[in-house]
């Protein structure tokens, strides 16, 4: 008997998780662009957590931070695409996280975006990443993450 393979949104479904409407821009900017095959996104933040990893909140907390933010770039790819199995790679994602200056565990905040990736897209969602301290982050925001994206065919 052939096993059917999940879709990304099944996957997100079998993992209790949800896809929501785009967070609304605050600002003279779109929440994507798409050139050619390649979707850059903006950054997203997350409602949730505000303020600092380090002192607000510690590296587990940053790890649920980041993979809300991860849920929110998901939600601005589906809005564009219509459905994620459109994914034919996630290329980069950038993680700021809002942090104390003695803080050194952004990657193991930023595992909480990358493994969500993986868990979704399998080795597709396997990707290039930075991830990056910052002093502040707008409204206060514990972390933001932007993305890169390679879709299966560009749309005229």
């Amino acid at each position: 008997m052939e096993q059917k393979l999940m879709t990304p949104e099944e996957k997100l479904q079998s993992l209790g998780l949800k896809l929501s409407p785009v967070r609304p821009v605050v600002g003279n900017y779109v929440s994507r662009v798409r050139v050619g095959n390649l979707i850059f996104t903006s950054g997203q933040g997350v409602d949730e957590y505000r303020g600092k990893i380090g002192t607000d909140f510690d590296v587990q907390e940053g790890y649920l931070a980041a993979r809300q933010s991860m849920m929110n770039l998901l939600n601005v790819l589906k809005d564009e695409l219509g459905e994620l199995s459109r994914v034919k790679r996630v290329v980069k994602i950038l993680g700021f996280v809002n942090c104390t200056e003695n803080f050194t565990d952004q990657p193991k905040v930023m595992n909480g975006a990358s493994d969500l990736l993986v868990e979704v897209f399998g080795e597709k969602g396997k990707h290039a990443r930075s991830a990056v301290g910052m002093a502040q982050l707008p409204g206060g925001t514990s972390i933001e993450i932007e993305m890169i994206v390679e879709i299966e065919d560009p749309l005229t």
